[in-house]
């Protein structure tokens, strides 16, 4: 159980936090589009993967990657955009929280770019083989699809990415300094009581 208690000067209300910092610039407020436009569309078919934020209804939040070839997020419409649902862990946190709450946000990238796009909207999950047999995605899916109707686009700012460095391989850890993902594992499994 979380104990927050310890922490003081808690801001509580928006009206605090809005006093506290400087309003946004125009600019930085008319960015964002209610729709997919031609730069929209360009830079999805650059991106090789994104970022799935859903939320439950009860507040559990998920974020996820999505990875796949140039292309596999396919732009139907000005509204609309559609991805698959690949063969994975098989834990669909992502299809289960869209299934309650459709609210979902998006952060896709482009290796080597620092200022990413952000698409905010509602989904819904189709299993319709004639729908996602039009859309000639290369290998297996699960027989889902994943449409997202969009609600706001806009290219957020590469300030965080220039910060950490991301794109620079001067900065990547060796690999023998990377943790080891399968101890990680091993470890958690030995935690929730699986015998090893």
């Amino acid at each position: 159980m979380n104990d927050f208690s310890k922490i003081k000067d808690v801001i509580t209300s928006s009206e605090e936090l809005k006093a506290m910092l400087e309003p946004p610039h125009e600019h930085v407020v008319k960015k964002t589009i209610t729709h997919i436009d031609p730069h929209i569309a360009g830079y999805l078919a650059m991106s090789s993967i994104f970022f799935l934020a859903t939320s439950a209804l009860d507040g559990r939040t998920d974020v996820s990657p999505r990875g796949d070839k140039l292309g596999f997020v396919k732009v139907l419409d000005e509204r609309r955009l559609v991805f698959p649902d690949r063969m994975g862990n098989r834990r669909i946190d992502s299809l289960l929280n869209i299934v309650e709450n459709p609210q979902m946000g998006m952060i896709f990238l482009i290796p080597g770019l620092e200022e990413v796009l952000r698409i905010n909207g509602r989904a819904i999950i189709t299993r319709s083989e004639e729908f996602i047999a039009s859309m000639r995605w290369d290998g297996k899916t699960t027989g889902l699809a994943v449409v997202v109707e969009v609600e706001e686009c806009f290219i957020h700012c590469p300030r965080a990415f220039k910060q950490a460095g991301m794109w620079n391989a001067e900065n990547w850890f060796t690999k023998e300094e990377l943790p080891s993902v399968n101890e990680m594992f091993r470890a958690h499994l030995v935690i929730n009581g699986v015998s090893l």
